[in-house]
């Protein structure tokens, strides 16, 4: 299935949102990651190619956790997943509560693609209002509380049988000076990795 492709099909109004050029066996994944926003340039993305920024932060990230890969098409042979939840490049420093909610159909849709998910990551704060409004949606409650990551991480979150893991983002510039944030998301990708091999 080519992501891409099934979600141009529900952009009816063909606003300027970024999809993956991806192909994947939906049935094969059992994380998924879901990162703050796509960046300006779609090569920069996860799946954008061997340069691409996203992945000269996130792969350390999940190497220092012990997963042995050099890019995101690895990470999806092991059944992990990589997405944004704004699915069109910020405009300004801070992302607006419309701006998630524009692109919030298509990252809900997006995650119901995958019937064999064990953990869903929130990594930063957008992924973690995005989730939230589609719990709220579906269950009239926020299934992540509104504390700060660090005294929740390490909490035992479910939703609808997934395991539900918020952390911290893990791309831009911020997490290679933020080296606690790194350590910890690192950590964090350890946690998910146990989880998806039992």
């Amino acid at each position: 299935m080519n992501i891409r492709e099934e979600m141009e099909k529900r952009n009816g109004n063909q606003e300027a949102f970024v999809f993956q050029d991806l192909e994947v066996k939906p049935e094969q994944i059992r994380a998924v990651l879901i990162n703050e926003v796509v960046p300006p340039n779609p090569a920069d993305d996860f799946y954008g190619g061997d340069g691409a920024s996203y992945l000269s932060t996130a792969i350390p990230l999940f190497q220092k956790a012990g997963a042995q890969v050099n890019g995101a098409g690895e990470l999806l042979e092991q059944g992990i997943y990589l997405t944004n939840a704004v699915k069109m490049p910020k405009t300004a420093p801070a992302i607006e509560r419309s701006t998630i909610e524009k692109s919030l159909p298509y990252l809900e849709w997006e995650l119901s693609l995958f019937p064999h998910v064990k953990v869903i990551m929130l990594m930063g704060d957008v992924a973690k209002k995005a989730f939230n409004m589609i719990s709220k949606k579906a269950t009239g409650k926020n299934v992540i509380p509104s504390v700060s990551t660090y005294k929740i991480r390490k909490s035992e979150i479910w939703y609808q049988g997934i395991r539900i893991m918020p952390s911290y983002i893990m791309t831009g510039q911020n997490i290679l000076i933020e080296k606690s944030k790194a350590e910890m998301a690192a950590e964090d990708i350890s946690v998910m990795l146990s989880i998806i091999k039992e």
